[in-house]
């Protein structure tokens, strides 16, 4: 389930690229926190704890700055394309007891069965969850499926609370099947086997000189 993470800041009130190189070398992370139809909040967030708060799909934050605290939900990252590091996060207030709705990525566990290889069709689900409830991870468990099987969006197993936001329930979201590769493999030491007896018939015993 989601994650409360509380981050304390401070409101912004410089803009611009030059205001943002002296937040970041002062290890400040600028940042804006969207509501609505009302008007956005301007903050700059401590650098460290919110590039490692960012790990967390779908964490809740609880954002203090000034005499004020703010729930919200991360809606955009911006990176820099060559450092990778965070150069400005979009928030969009939420209030407590909402439900919205998510991306989740899917995730796979257990082992099937023989040489069968379990393959994520869908990586993402869009999901409907209050914001206290927001799943970080969709988990299927393939323990025991053999070649073919296929887990269809009605059969996913969702966390207490979570309900499905997607129009086709019969589209694969993870299908269990043996690789070629696997196929080939497998049968290479069968072909030479069934090749052996030949081969030995062809070849003249030391009796028969």
């Amino acid at each position: 389930m989601a994650t409360t993470i509380k981050l304390e800041g401070e409101v912004r009130d410089e803009f611009g690229k030059g205001a943002a190189r002296r937040m970041r070398v002062a290890k400040q992370i600028p940042a804006t926190i969207y509501a609505g139809g009302e008007a956005p909040v301007f903050v700059k967030l401590p650098m460290k704890e919110t590039t490692l708060s960012l790990r967390h799909t779908n964490a809740l934050f609880s954002i203090a700055f000034g005499d004020q605290t703010k729930l919200a939900v991360v809606k955009d990252v911006q990176r820099n394309p060559v450092k990778r590091i965070v150069e400005h996060v979009d928030f969009y207030e939420v209030k407590a007891g909402e439900k919205i709705d998510v991306e989740v990525p899917v995730f796979v566990e257990g082992t099937p069965k023989g040489v069968a290889v379990a393959f994520v069709d869908v990586q993402e689900l869009k999901v409907r969850a209050d914001v206290a409830n927001l799943p970080e991870k969709i988990v299927v468990n393939v323990d025991g499926m053999t070649d073919g099987t296929k887990v269809l969006l009605k059969d996913v197993v969702l966390p207490e609370g979570v309900e499905l936001d997607m129009d086709d329930l019969e589209e694969s979201v993870v299908t269990v099947e043996v690789p070629e590769d696997a196929t080939e493999s497998t049968a290479a030491p069968e072909a030479a086997a069934d090749a052996a007896p030949a081969d030995a018939a062809a070849a003249p015993s030391a009796d028969a000189k």
